[in-house]
């Protein structure tokens, strides 16, 4: 299979011989570049409209195309497919018959889904192929939007006494088996499934599932704010629990003890991964999900929205054969985003790129990723020293925690490689004191030190609620401005609307600071000056600050004033 995806739909055009070797690379680096479905790049190219594709998946699955315009869906046929699964999994009920279902699907070509569909159904399963825009469109139709679908679970969860009684006996009893018991259950089973589904659609970041005396809380982080959702009845915490924990494979009799884990499971047609972490509290175990959505992540460098100054220093940096380049920010800002976007640039056949990492977040092919392991004492320092005699070129280290991981990270690069890393602190000038804080000689770091990345994430203005404001004093003061720096330049701030969920935002970007290892900066590195004096100097250097690329931000129209003087 030519390029770095797997796709059955490729795979299949590729062993009819539809499509030469180029032409199927060409399809793979826009779906790559793009993020776009491998159905609509083909369309797109003009290589196979949708009709032919449609036709040999069939032919692959032995069945038929379907078109829904000319099926007419009774409520008898509707009901064989329960409102959330249709959603879940994009699929439409066309013919019932006694023990068979004839389903359209979005994805026929994943055999999981039809096992899991199966399960939800409780018959058998005879897939038919229609487009995929018409199943979406006519679930949409029938089946309604899923907010009305979490209230309707809800309400039947909350009536169904037979779970209320188990749950209070699991919980009474602890015992294992009645614990499993309450996780299969298919209510419950759909439930959490359902909100796993809404969290994907809402593009959220975390889910946390928090059990209170009389309350159990879901909140989803979308762009760095939570949001709460209809809460589910206080019955429902331990078999929801129990089913995350299931589904991530952990000891679901141990709740005295935090525990981690992870869930790989397709949602709404797409791979999705889950870091599970459980912490036992006073009312229960809280369990927090983070989302690592693939086809969400464009990894790519041209998309993180550097100034042009920046991405063309950091294309320069990272193919240089040695030094130390290091990203810095607060937790969630994106920095392993930005170093995995820089190693998939420079991941060339040429270049052996290895990783350690505490957890590994992306797979990246081509790449050899290592996953910390504290408790078997796979340490950072551990790793590292094992690297250097894997005979790499370039190093990826996914924190420089303490003196010695700093100290063997120096030591791999003065010996010819080029290492990647990142750093928590306020900004690009910090992570020089930082180093020096942690016992790494100030002639060490001047040596291979290239440069320092500083990144925050701040929320964008919703495009299609933006509205133009003219901002008050003390607004600009908040931002050391004047009204004459302003001049004729336009503010902007969102109302909210339906797309960005009455909030005003949708979606989220990043400001840089870049702080370059030039000559004045080594030498005040090598005399241990504080942060402040190195800001000082790297900006009398050219240095754009956090809060000035912030300001281009807001005078794009792209973030408001709030955003920025939050995060700078």
């Amino acid at each position: 299979m030519p390029g770095n995806i797997s796709s059955p739909l490729l795979d299949l055009i590729r062993s009819q011989g539809l499509l030469d070797d180029l032409q199927l690379d060409e399809v793979i680096d826009e779906h790559n570049r793009s993020g776009k479905p491998i159905s609509e790049i083909l369309q797109d190219f003009g290589f196979l409209d949708m009709d032919t594709q449609l036709q040999i998946i069939a032919t692959h699955l032995g069945t038929e195309v379907v078109q829904l315009s000319q099926r007419e869906l009774t409520p008898d046929i509707l009901s064989a497919v329960p409102a959330d699964a249709a959603r879940m999994y994009k699929c439409l009920p066309v013919a019932v018959y006694d023990s068979t279902v004839q389903l359209a699907l979005a994805d026929p070509l994943n055999p999981t889904l039809l096992d899991e569909l199966a399960y939800v159904i409780r018959k058998e399963i005879v897939p038919v192929v229609a487009d995929p825009a018409d199943i979406e469109r006519a679930v949409t139709r029938y089946y309604g939007d899923s907010q009305s679908s979490v209230a309707d679970i809800l309400k039947e969860l909350g009536q169904d006494n037979e779970i209320a009684r188990e749950a209070a006996e699991a919980a009474a009893t602890g015992a294992t088996a009645d614990l499993e018991t309450l996780a299969n259950e298919t209510p419950i089973i759909r439930f959490v499934n359902l909100v796993l589904f809404q969290a994907v659609q809402d593009r959220a970041s975390d889910i946390h599932f928090e059990p209170f005396e009389d309350e159990f809380k879901i909140r989803y982080r979308v762009d760095g704010a939570l949001y709460e959702m209809s809460p589910p009845p206080k019955h429902l915490a331990l078999p929801v629990i129990s089913r995350l924990k299931v589904m991530s494979n952990l000891d679901i009799s141990e709740r005295r003890l935090p525990q981690d884990g992870r869930i790989s499971m397709q949602i709404a047609g797409r791979p999705i991964d889950l870091r599970v972490s459980t912490l036992p509290t006073q009312f229960g175990e809280s369990v927090v999900l983070r989302v690592l959505d693939r086809a969400a992540v464009n990894l790519d460098v041209k998309s993180l929205g550097f100034p042009k100054a920046v991405f063309d220093y950091v294309l320069q940096a990272i193919q240089q054969p040695n030094g130390i380049f290091v990203v810095t920010g607060p937790t969630g800002c994106g920095k392993t985003t930005t170093l995995y976007s820089c190693l998939r640039t420079i991941n060339t056949i040429d270049s052996k790129l290895l990783t350690v990492e505490d957890p590994v977040e992306y797979d990246i092919e081509g790449i050899m990723q290592v996953a910390v392991h504290d408790a078997v004492g796979m340490t950072f320092s551990k790793a590292l020293r094992a690297f250097l005699r894997q005979d790499p070129d370039i190093i990826m280290l996914g924190e420089m925690r303490d003196l010695e991981t700093s100290q063997i990270a120096i030591q791999a690069s003065l010996t010819g490689h080029l290492v990647l890393s990142t750093l928590h602190t306020n900004d690009a000038p910090g992570a020089v004191t930082r180093l020096i804080d942690m016992g790494v000689e100030p002639f060490l770091i001047s040596s291979t030190l290239m440069a320092v990345l500083a990144q925050r994430l701040v929320r964008t203005t919703c495009k299609k609620c933006r509205t133009p404001f003219e901002p008050t004093e003390t607004q600009l003061s908040m931002l050391n401005l004047s009204p004459h720096d302003v001049g004729d330049k336009v503010f902007y701030y969102g109302r909210g609307c339906g797309n960005c969920n009455d909030t005003g935002y949708k979606g989220r970007r990043g400001i840089y600071e870049l702080l370059i290892a030039s000559e004045p900066i080594r030498l005040l590195i090598n005399e241990r000056a504080p942060t402040v004096v190195i800001r000082q100097k790297a900006v009398e250097l050219g240095m754009v600050t956090l809060r000035e690329d912030g300001l281009r931000g807001i005078f794009d129209g792209d973030t408001t004033i709030e955003e920025v003087v939050k995060y700078t």
